[in-house]
């Protein structure tokens, strides 16, 4: 697991085409559209910006996601442990292709996102998804369900009803988050 580079882009966004051509053809629980959301802007936007985490296994991108610094849109969710701004690392956009279900490669992600943060000092790790992904809900055993929100404007693309979920991480020292 390491931070991705400018040469993984065209790799995680073939990740995302990956899981969303599988869920239109066998449905599916992410609630993702193809060629809206997720797309390669998005490793485009991240990358850059330091963001952008990749699970890489025999050269191949396996799993992907974004850790960043709580953004404002989270500030009007009912959070259960105090924590905004670079105290809390938000886990986005968390994918793994079917192809590769059941290696718990996002169990792996999930992990790594907990311990980034503690090593960085947050306090808390958070994340979002469609209230009616069960494999996310379940990829997020452990964490603690804050709140439902319901006709969310998801990344701004789309509107869907979401379950905010966080971990409060242990022996913290609120130094601020640098990716």
């Amino acid at each position: 697991i390491r931070q991705a580079t400018s040469a993984d882009i065209a790799a995680i966004a073939a990740t995302y085409e990956d899981l969303l051509t599988y869920e239109q053809e066998h449905g599916g629980d992410s609630h993702w559209e193809l060629g809206v959301y997720p797309t390669i802007a998005v490793p485009k936007r991240a990358v850059p910006q330091g963001e952008m985490i990749v699970l890489e296994e025999d050269g191949e991108i396996r799993a992907s996601m974004i850790l960043k610094a709580q953004p404002a849109e989270y500030d009007d969710v009912a959070w259960q442990y105090p924590g905004e701004g670079e105290d809390v690392l938000v886990v986005h956009t968390l994918c793994v292709p079917p192809r590769f279900a059941g290696h718990r490669y996002g169990s792996r992600m999930v992990q790594y996102a907990k311990e980034y943060a503690a090593g960085h000092g947050c306090a808390v790790v958070r994340l979002d998804t469609y209230a009616h992904n069960e494999p996310a809900k379940r990829l997020a055993n452990g964490a603690d369900s804050a709140s439902q929100g319901g006709g969310r404007i998801a990344q701004g693309l789309m509107e869907e009803e979401q379950v905010y979920l966080e971990y409060r991480l242990q022996s913290v020292s609120y130094t601020h988050l640098t990716l």
